[in-house]
């Protein structure tokens, strides 16, 4: 019994110890993640300070409602902030009740300049969840970038919705919206037979039809959830949705 609860007491203290630690390093790779969504290099930024101060000059992140309004606190009055968005409990609650991040990212040169929007999704494959984020051009139409990470996918099928020479395939002047304005998404097809011609397709993944289904079933969710928010700006921008 003594030893139990030394030993217990000594893991606590090691969880306690260690928190700060991992929330750093959870913040280092949430953001990392965002910047390379956008396709900002930090390849040239050695150390985590660096890039966490990259991250503070070029991204004002905002949390919007269902309806494209920008919400600031929370019903109690207390301030919200994006990063702190726990995605997975956010994605359990209706699409209306949801809280939806938005990151945008400033031109390196000139902070006034829109470079990149950046919207978080959160979803199903196979086995366990998946997520990503996905980065529009300052048109709110044409795909920048896109980010994907999973829990449990099979590797070398499912799992390889990480790999980069899958999620370059959104970069090929792929767009959300099609000529007619209306949102179309991005469909991972079936099968990987070469680029597709399609700005609003791209190659599958051989063997792992259930997370390419599940993949965009979370891009035409969120995106569809981010449409108000799109079109709004897109509005007040004076962009043309198609």
């Amino acid at each position: 019994a003594i030893m139990t609860v030394l030993i217990g007491g000594a893991m606590s203290l090691t969880s306690v110890l260690l928190k700060p630690a991992q929330d750093k390093q959870v913040e280092l790779d949430t953001k990392k993640k965002i910047l390379g969504a956008a396709m900002v290099d930090i390849s040239t930024y050695n150390t985590p300070e660096e890039i966490l101060n990259l991250y503070k000059a070029r991204v004002k992140s905002v949390i919007v409602d269902i309806k494209g309004e920008i919400i600031a606190t929370d019903a109690k009055g207390n301030p919200l902030i994006a990063e702190k968005v726990n995605a997975q409990k956010n994605h359990k609650m209706a699409r209306e009740e949801r809280l939806y991040p938005v990151y945008i990212i400033s031109n390196d040169l000139d902070p006034n300049v829109v470079y990149a929007y950046v919207f978080p999704m959160f979803g199903l494959g196979l086995w366990d969840w998946i997520s990503g984020y996905i980065a529009l051009e300052s048109d709110l139409n044409t795909v920048k970038g896109v980010a994907f990470d999973h829990k449990g996918e099979t590797p070398g099928l499912g799992a390889r919705i990480t790999d980069e020479n899958v999620t370059k395939r959104y970069k090929e002047n792929k767009k959300i919206f099609n000529k007619s304005g209306d949102l179309e998404s991005i469909t991972m097809v079936k099968g990987e037979t070469g680029k597709k011609e399609s700005p609003h397709e791209v190659d599958g993944l051989s063997g792992a039809t259930i997370t390419a289904k599940g993949v965009n079933k979370m891009l035409k969710e969120y995106l569809g959830c981010y449409q108000s928010f799109i079109k709004n700006k897109k509005g007040q921008n004076g962009i043309a949705i198609n």
